[in-house]
């Protein structure tokens, strides 16, 4: 190279046009840039040598100027079909030659960028650029038009994001909302984050991290400001499938012409009965009632009637499924996620007040002491007389109506039942009970509820009529999901004769209670106090209840059992691993809904009570909050006693996060 050579080389991979100044050392030059400055050039760092003029590093400037209007890439695919079909190579300078029909610096030069630049129609090997095969051009271009759409749709989804964010009305395609879903995967999966979000994130200038995606979503509006993470991480479903909505509207149409043939044909008739159904108000779903038959000789025979569901469904069919696949309906604060259908949960399978609903009636007649004396168990017809609230049966047991000595005399043999139970060792546990509600998606309201004598009522009859479904199916060998607990080790009753009575007593006791079971062996369930136990009272809400129903009501017709052991053990293994799954959405969304309320009350001051230790030596106890029936984990930095009462604010609170931390309140 001599001195006022044009030369292009690479500057931190970037591309730069100098003139060659002087040697340096053996094998380097140096070659001045359009701005003056020098580099040291090796020769085998050279990409393309422009020859045929002579140089000054001031003159680069208008070189380029030249050459910029003949870098036209279309002038290329033309060189390119005229080269394919002999497959001919070509340098710059031949295709300078070609499509400008001169061999200047400046065609020259605009030839070597056209073939360095281009990625579709040349391939460079050595010092030539040999013509791409069609096929293989034909696939170059079919992948740029992919990645340019691919282009442009992120720039659209980038607009409207933008739109979304500024309170704009957005449609959302397939593929956008696709997108979006990684952002739903980051937040419901933190610990492993799909690379898509963190990119829609660093995109906006946004932390990448699972509260920023989730700050996201709900500025987006695709998630309310409360949504439930809980619900969305498990694998309960929140709608149905339009298969099992088909079937249950076939169902209420064949019902309204009188087209359904219900399966227990001969129902014992006990529409004469007076049958109270006793629920809370907000109660929906009626799938129990009592009633009292008077016998000879002073006794009565209880009656517990249970909605009938079974009549509508068949084992394996949709609406079983479903109801399997969902274990149990799901009862938050915002509201409850059936496990039917409400058009079939709250119409024909429930007792409705003045209707005439089929049943499953248990008729129960208990000895003097509370025992179970005798019992039967029908397909019945029965018509609901009174739609009551708990509160409503209060009144009625503490003013002694007249009229009402059905109601009275059952509250009597409830008191029986519960005195038999204790008896027969029965641990009997009352600790207070929140009942948080949500209104208008922010109004949080908490009840505490109170074991009135109405509940207790219900609460044994319950219990009665699942002792009596225990017995029956274990004299007649019929595998149902038998509830079990086993007997617990209690504190010794001078060691629990020191703690406060009250809800610190049976926190301790609750403490020791072993969970219950579920099986196909009847064994002792050792809190309620019976020998045999199975639930059967809410077979609408539970589907441990309507697998048992399934079996009775199949003995009952003389047919054979729609589900034999080995699938019924299946069944319940399943179900009861799903109702666990609900169990703790319930619990977390009631936990979330409830420092939600602590936000809206900020600055009040609570009523705590020292419940019991969780680690003494680090003062960590667990407290409740008497007027809501809350308990939290409390740290102590002075000495306590358990029953000890406090007065307790609210420190910091973050529902996102799970955390709530209280401290004593000082008065002045």
């Amino acid at each position: 190279m001599e001195k006022g050579t044009l030369v292009e080389f690479k500057v931190n991979g970037d591309r730069r046009l100098g003139v060659i100044e002087k040697p340096e050392g053996k094998k380097d030059w140096i070659a001045i840039d359009e701005n003056g400055n020098s580099h040291k050039v090796r020769p085998q760092k050279v990409d393309f040598l422009v020859e045929g003029e002579s140089f000054k590093y001031t003159d680069i400037p208008r070189f380029v100027k030249e050459v910029t209007p003949h870098l036209d890439a279309s002038s290329l695919e033309i060189a390119w079909e005229l080269l394919i079909e002999e497959a001919t190579p070509v340098t710059p300078a031949e295709l300078a030659t070609l499509i400008f029909e001169e061999e200047t610096p400046v065609f020259c030069y605009a030839a070597h960028l056209l073939l360095s630049d281009d990625k579709i129609y040349f391939k460079k090997k050595g010092d030539i650029y040999e013509p791409r095969p069609q096929t293989q051009v034909e696939e170059i271009k079919h992948q740029i038009e992919i990645e340019a759409q691919k282009k442009l749709e992120k720039e659209i989804f980038a607009q409207k994001i933008q739109q979304a964010l500024s309170g704009e009305k957005v449609d959302w395609q397939d593929s956008e909302l696709t997108r979006l879903n990684f952002l739903e995967k980051y937040v419901l999966q933190p610990e492993n984050p799909p690379k898509q979000a963190l990119d829609i994130l660093e995109s906006l200038g946004k932390q990448k991290t699972p509260e920023s995606a989730l700050q996201l979503l709900i500025d987006l509006q695709l998630w309310s400001k409360h949504e439930n993470i809980f619900l969305r991480r498990s694998s309960y479903p929140n709608d149905f499938p339009q298969q099992v909505y088909e079937v249950a509207h076939s169902i209420l149409d064949r019902i309204s012409t009188n087209e359904f043939i219900d399966k227990d044909s001969q129902r014992l008739d006990l529409t004469h009965h007076k049958i109270y159904t006793i629920d809370d108000e907000s109660t929906t779903e009626i799938d129990d009632g009592i009633s009292l038959e008077f016998l000879d000789n002073g006794l009565a025979r209880l009656w517990i009637h249970i909605a009938d569901p079974t009549r509508l469904i068949n084992p394996d069919d949709p609406l079983d499924l479903e109801a399997r696949r969902r274990s149990t309906s799901l009862y938050l604060p915002t509201g409850m996620v059936p496990m039917f259908p409400s058009e079939l949960a709250t119409g024909p399978m429930s007792l409705v007040q003045g209707q005439i609903c089929p049943a499953l009636s248990f008729g129960v007649v208990l000895d003097e002491e509370g025992a179970v004396k005798d019992y039967e168990i029908h397909s019945t017809l029965v018509k609901p007389t009174y739609r009551l609230t708990y509160h409503d049966v209060d009144e009625m047991l503490t003013l002694n109506i007249q009229g009402e000595e059905e109601i009275i005399r059952i509250a009597q043999e409830a008191k029986k039942r519960e005195q038999w139970r204790k008896n027969n060792g029965s641990v009997m546990i009352s600790m207070p009970e929140a009942i948080i509600k949500v209104k208008n998606e922010e109004e949080v309201s908490i009840e505490l509820l109170e074991m009135s004598r109405s509940r207790l009522v219900v609460a044994e009859m319950m219990i009665l009529a699942g002792e009596v479904a225990g017995k029956y199916c274990q004299e007649h060998n019929i595998p149902v999901p038998f509830r079990g607990q086993p007997q617990p080790e209690l504190p010794p009753e001078e060691e629990l004769i020191l703690l406060p009575p009250g809800p610190v007593r049976s926190c301790a006791l609750r403490r020791c209670m072993p969970k219950s079971e579920t099986g196909l062996t009847p064994s002792r369930h050792a809190s309620l106090g019976l020998e045999t136990y199975t639930q059967v009272t809410s077979p609408i809400r539970r589907y441990t209840d309507l697998l048992s129903h399934f079996q009775i009501k199949a003995h009952l017709r003389g047919e054979e059992l729609p589900f034999e052991r080995d699938q019924m053990q299946q069944i319940i293994y399943e179900v009861v691993s799903t109702s666990s799954e609900a169990s703790f959405v319930e619990r977390q969304t009631n936990r979330y809904w409830s420092l939600q309320y602590f936000l809206q009350h900020s600055g009040e001051v609570w009523h705590g009570l020292v419940l019991r230790w969780l680690r003494e030596d680090d003062g960590l106890a667990l407290i409740l909050l008497e007027e809501l029936g809350l308990e939290f984990a409390h740290r102590f930095d002075r000495n306590v006693k358990l029953g000890e009462q406090l007065q307790l604010e609210v420190s910091f609170c973050d529902p996102q996060r799970d955390e709530i931390r209280f401290r004593e309140a000082v008065f002045n």
